[in-house]
């Protein structure tokens, strides 16, 4: 028999992610749209993580404008972690009526609830349905 978690985490809309961009390809998007040379804009993102680890390392918070805050924070073993809350302004975009681009597996199940994934997983899945 199935679980729960099982049969939702197989029915529910999940974002099918691309090639992960990384630190080039932002200099040069940044570089195409501002007309501002790479390796300036490439320091730039470096000295904005050294200065964002610089703020975290004395228990400081980093609010970024737009882009979200960055908060030290720490486990009960006593390992020090980074905290990220994105900025609304880019939750909202992200969700403006047909922003988004990107491909979505299971699109047809968009707010759907769990009672109703499991109905799908169960009519899908007749010989392992969710106990």
């Amino acid at each position: 028999m199935a679980k729960q978690i099982q049969a939702v985490s197989a029915c529910r809309p999940q974002i099918i992610l691309g090639q992960r961009a990384t630190m080039s390809d932002l200099v040069d998007f940044i570089a195409r749209s501002t007309g501002l040379n790479e390796s300036s804009i490439r320091q730039v993102l470096l000295e904005l993580r050294d200065a964002t680890l610089f703020f975290n390392l004395r228990g400081q918070a980093v609010q970024l404008e737009g882009l979200g805050t960055y908060t030290p924070s720490i486990e009960v073993d006593g390992t020090i972690g980074i905290g990220h809350r994105a900025d609304t302004y880019l939750k909202n975009r992200l969700n403006a009526s047909g922003a988004f681009k990107g491909e979505i597996q299971n699109r047809e199940n968009i707010g759907k609830t769990t009672a109703e994934l499991v109905a799908l997983w169960n009519a899908d899945h007749p010989a392992d349905p969710v106990a």
